[in-house]
């Protein structure tokens, strides 16, 4: 029998023609994340559903479904925190993720947000584009050099690996992690037992952790107060690991002396109060986005619908 296969926004071509192969697809074409009952339709009405970030198929969506005939939630991502995984269990719907095809994409952002709020860029370009800039001089928008400095990195999974490499090697700095295990790798790095003592201990904090109620504000205003005047915090990860106001507040006290963000807690809502801050850079999301990898992603969660149709388990089963 034909398998209905519902995917929630537009995806690279190749997907898609992959993903027809499969059985009968149907694209939302609307890019924007789905409402309640859009995700009650996709349940009741599909085999088989690939969602993506904002998504949210909470306990409450599966509790309002008559009869469930989803099988599979292949979520178009590596993060699943907007998954409830247990009730989806619960209710026969396996879920699972696309690792691995972001690591570099992701750690590239990272390493753009730090040189960007460091170096000032994002600030630098403004002023170019409001023809304000009056000429070069000795002392026109010092920033912080990175070279040789000392990295902090909340999260040494995949990603959190990809960015110390590149921070190791590439600019020679010292890496300093926090992490539930230890890590073995091939170059330098200290574990620290203490978050906030990685915090006071770091120039530039990344944090590149998974989302979810176990790291729901981990930043906070404890870790902006231990962190020094000069030092820059960066997020790669989910918005809704920084407690976004302490973030703020911190800013507006120089407790720290900027910030590049390319998640946020409410997106795609950002506060006005970074939105005004020049020290503070602000990117949508961009963690994954380029062709190769967006198509990687599509073509792995394709892979997982695929194994789950043939009677498989899916490779990347969360």
């Amino acid at each position: 029998m034909t398998k209905k296969i519902f995917i929630t926004r537009p995806l690279p071509k190749e997907v898609l023609i992959a993903a027809g192969l499969l059985g009968e697809v149907t694209v939302r074409e609307n890019t924007s994340a789905m409402n309640e009952s859009e995700m009650i339709d996709s349940l009741v009405n599909y085999d088989v559903v690939l969602p993506t970030l904002g998504d949210i198929y909470s306990e409450k969506i599966f509790a309002s479904c008559n009869k469930i005939n989803a099988k599979l939630l292949a979520n178009f991502g590596v993060g699943f925190n907007h998954i409830d995984v247990k009730v989806a269990n619960e209710h026969g719907v396996k879920v699972s993720n696309t690792p691995g095809a972001v690591t570099d994409a992701t750690a590239d952002i990272a390493m753009a947000l730090m040189l960007m709020c460091c170096r000032r860029t994002s600030e630098g370009e403004r002023i170019v584009r409001a023809n304000k800039w009056e000429g070069w001089h000795p002392t026109q928008m010092l920033g912080f050099h990175i070279s040789n400095k000392r990295v902090g990195i909340v999260g040494m999974g995949n990603i959190g690996q990809a960015i110390a490499k590149r921070c190791h090697f590439g600019f020679g700095m010292q890496v300093g992690y926090f992490s539930r295990s230890a890590k073995n790798l091939s170059f330098p790095v200290k574990r620290y037992d203490s978050l906030t003592e990685l915090a006071s201990s770091s120039d530039i904090l990344v944090v590149s952790v998974p989302g979810g109620s176990a790291t729901h504000h981990l930043i906070n205003k404890d870790i902006f107060s231990s962190m020094q005047p000069h030092a820059y915090f960066v997020n790669i990860a989910r918005g809704d690991v920084v407690n976004e106001r302490d973030l703020i507040d911190a800013l507006k006290l120089n407790q720290i002396a900027g910030a590049g963000l390319d998640v946020y807690e409410h997106e795609p809502k950002v506060p006005e109060d970074l939105i005004a801050m020049e020290n503070v850079v602000l990117l949508p999301h961009l963690g994954t986005a380029s062709l190769e990898v967006r198509t990687g992603m599509g073509l792995m969660a394709v892979q997982n619908i695929k194994s789950f149709i043939e009677g498989n388990e899916p490779p990347n089963l969360v």
